[in-house]
């Protein structure tokens, strides 16, 4: 075991930005009422089943098809930064909009919302540069926020306030534009040497 609490930090926060479960509380809301109910333990269960599968298995897939994980986390990087761009200029590049009050749980709450294509590239960039139980230590810790934060979407809302979840988002974009920037830079200087 290499546990080191700087990294499951920094992994904590990465996935935390791409998850943006803060940013998307209005969504969350608005899937409980055409819903009706969210159940908050089955769609973090589902996320974090998914994001730790896709973590174990991504290298797999990409190996089969021929792809380094470097190239990967390039491809990842590109990813990170739209969705910061998203997050700053709050505009939309990709939603999908598709809710069934019977499964609203599952799709579109833990995939594609929180499991969704932003945070499983970005967990196969990760992996090219953080230990894995440090990673798999920072997915279990999102998914204990995003369960809270699914079963408290209402006080939360309330609290913060709309102006405060748009200053959570761009700030946690900016963070984000950072990180997709770093996490360019080090697997470009990879795919050249």
């Amino acid at each position: 075991m290499n546990l080191d609490f700087k990294e499951i930090f920094t992994v904590f926060m990465v996935l935390f930005a791409v998850i943006d479960i803060i940013g998307n509380i209005p969504i969350i809301i608005d899937l409980r009422k055409k819903a009706g109910h969210i159940q908050s333990e089955k769609a973090a269960l589902i996320a974090g089943v998914i994001l730790i599968a896709f973590l174990f298995l991504g290298k797999s897939i990409l190996n089969l098809i021929g792809i380094d994980v470097s190239s990967f986390a390039v491809a990842g990087s590109f990813i990170l930064f739209f969705i910061a761009l998203e997050m700053i200029l709050g505009i939309t590049l990709y939603k999908e909009d598709d809710t069934n009050p019977m499964t609203a749980s599952v799709f579109p709450l833990a995939f594609p919302l929180i499991a969704g294509p932003g945070s499983l590239t970005t967990l196969l960039s990760l992996r090219a540069e953080f230990a894995i139980e440090n990673i798999i230590l920072a997915v279990l810790l999102n998914v204990l926020v995003i369960y809270i934060v699914l079963k408290t979407s209402t006080r939360i809302e309330r609290f913060i306030g709309q102006n405060g979840i748009n200053i959570i988002r761009k700030v946690f974009g900016v963070i984000l534009l950072a990180i997709s920037i770093k996490l360019f830079a080090d697997n470009v200087k990879v795919l050249f040497s």
